[in-house]
């Protein structure tokens, strides 16, 4: 860390897959880099257009112009609508980056491109994947001597980000998922013939998303009957076996279960449904678990069964967003600024719990981006029953102050008004 002073333009980016909150941090960072604190320092913003791969190819525009009144103040209104737009406004990409040590051409240009427009700061705001390029841009940058600084700013809805106690973007999916699996439940409660619904949610590795269907069971409302996350192996005999004993003492049943389930041997539940494409970083393309699980079930049982797959509506469910999660996401978003104004770099702004607050309270702190790239945090075994099929009450515990309060939304016609770039 340096507390040299650094002059010169910022850029900031979004990377992988959009939140219902990402615009919230791009905002942060927008409202802190025009603020009278960073006035002198930050000289210009600027947005990237897709992510790293939109600034390679020298797509940007000036934040600093767009968000900037007449008068010369920040623009709240702008902001405000911004903040209450889902998916990533600037554009994303999913982007590797190459090994700065057998490809630093490729680095080369990249700092040619900031020489050019005296860019001296870096936001990235992103997941596992972005933190990536977060840690290999800083480390190129430190030893070839460029100063500039570095900042990754977090957000996943998988919740899966190691080095931070949750990510900006889960709150939201957690909230929208408890409720719409509530009113699955509800709907599937209205008749007496034996069915089975299953509903599939989000979550490759980890199963934060899916853990959170169960919330409504510790806040008063109705939850799924079963819960499996990735972290435990699937067994088609211990599902079946815990269908039976359900419909034993009740004709309807749902299901939760995570996209990435798998078998002992490693194969995903839903891998004969899928096309098996890959993206940027290795990862498939997951989809068809409640699918293939819906004809297992009918096969098994011969009852009625139906599949859902909540799909996109968990990560740009704006509308219905946790007003905890905005919060969090703009804040991480300002800190990250005033971290690297402060002298900051190579690092990601973790949101960690004040342990000695009362009530649930929140502090950012950077963390060393190197320790955190490609890394996971997966549900731990003390979150999950000792059956495998549900989260303890502790796991539920923990997510619930992550989903609390509702924002006051701009509405036009009884819909919400999106901020768009031009």
């Amino acid at each position: 860390m340096s507390c040299q002073k650094l002059v010169g333009a910022a850029v900031v980016g979004q990377s992988g897959g959009p939140t219902a909150v990402i615009n919230a941090t791009l905002a942060g960072v927008i409202r802190a880099a025009l603020s009278d604190e960073a006035k002198g320092t930050i000289t210009e913003l600027y947005g990237m257009r897709n992510g790293i791969e939109g600034f390679i190819d020298g797509r940007f525009v000036s934040l600093s112009s767009i968000f900037t009144t007449p008068n010369g103040t920040t623009d709240e209104e702008k902001l405000a609508l911004l903040t209450q737009t889902p998916a990533s406004a600037l554009g994303s990409c999913r982007k590797k980056l190459p090994d700065p040590e057998k490809d630093p051409e490729f680095f080369e240009r990249l700092i040619s491109r900031f020489k050019e427009n005296n860019i001296r700061y870096f936001f990235y705001i992103g997941g596992n994947d972005s933190m990536d390029t977060v840690a290999k841009l800083s480390r190129f940058v430190t030893d070839h001597e460029y100063d500039m600084r570095v900042i990754g700013l977090p957000k996943t809805i998988d919740n899966d980000l190691p080095g931070t106690d949750h990510a900006p973007g889960y709150g939201s999916a957690a909230k929208l998922i408890a409720a719409e699996v509530q009113e699955i439940v509800r709907d599937c409660a209205v008749y007496t013939v034996p069915a089975v619904t299953i509903v599939e949610i989000m979550g490759r590795d980890a199963g934060w998303l899916t853990a959170a269907s169960a919330l409504p069971r510790i806040l008063g409302g109705y939850a799924p009957d079963l819960v499996y996350l990735p972290e435990c192996d699937f067994s088609m005999d211990a599902f079946f076996g815990d269908l039976r004993s359900i419909l034993k003492m009740k004709p309807n049943i749902v299901v939760a279960v995570s996209e990435g389930v798998r078998f002992a041997d490693g194969t995903y539940v839903g891998e004969s449904t899928q096309s098996g494409v890959k993206d940027a970083f290795g990862h498939k393309y997951l989809a068809g678990t409640a699918k293939m699980l819906t004809e297992a079930v009918k096969a098994e049982f011969g009852c009625k069964v139906r599949s859902i797959e909540l799909n996109l509506p968990q990560r740009c469910g704006a509308h219905f967003a946790s007003q905890t999660d905005l919060t969090e996401a703009a804040d991480a978003g300002s800190a990250g600024v005033k971290a690297a104004v402060s002298g900051e770099t190579g690092s990601m702004i973790a949101i960690l719990r004040d342990e000695t607050a009362a009530d649930y309270a929140v502090i950012y702190k950077p963390a060393n981006v190197q320790n955190i790239a490609n890394g996971e945090q997966k549900v731990p075994d003390k979150f999950i029953t000792e059956e495998k099929n549900n989260v303890t009450d502790e796991c539920l515990r923990y997510i619930a102050p992550l989903i609390k309060g509702e924002p006051k939304l701009i509405m036009n016609g009884g819909i919400p008004v999106h901020f768009v770039f031009d």
